[in-house]
């Protein structure tokens, strides 16, 4: 753990002596049975946003699926589409036709949830320079901090 950083529960933010805008710093639980914990775990998982970015607004096959998400191994989407089956974000429909002919699109549900992600893609593009320079500047101040070792 950094020092200046405390995990103690009368500072759950971990900075000490930070200004918390929130005046519940508990409005969600940590622990890992929470289910808004899970719920935020789910949705914050990378493949998970790029599946909902997606199908917004059509409908796709996981070959269409699978080939759009770079990176992302045939187990590993068919997990995440699971997950978000589960969830009850993403509609999955077998077509009875020889070979079987399966299509995903997002729930009611999921279609609310991607008005959200939506907005964070947003935020992103509009500061990603802004993170490239922090970025930047970090790691030359760690590269400083070795050199002075």
């Amino acid at each position: 753990m950094e020092e200046g950083t405390s995990k103690s529960p009368s500072n759950p933010g971990g900075t000490v002596g930070g200004a918390r805008p929130d005046p519940d710093p508990f409005q969600w639980d940590t622990r890992e049975d929470c289910e808004v914990r899970q719920i935020l775990d789910r949705i914050a998982d990378k493949w998970s946003l790029l599946v909902i970015a997606l199908l917004d607004g059509h409908r796709m096959r996981f070959t269409e699926l699978r080939r759009e998400i770079d990176g992302i191994s045939q187990r590993m989407l068919t997990v995440t589409l699971r997950q978000l089956e589960r969830d009850g974000l993403v509609l999955r429909t077998v077509y009875p036709v020889v070979p079987p002919r399966v299509e995903y699109e997002l729930t009611p549900l999921g279609r609310t949830l991607h008005q959200t992600v939506h907005l964070l893609v947003e935020w992103t593009e509009e500061h990603r320079t802004e993170v490239a320079a922090a970025r930047a500047s970090y790691d030359e101040r760690a590269a400083a901090e070795q050199g002075d070792r």
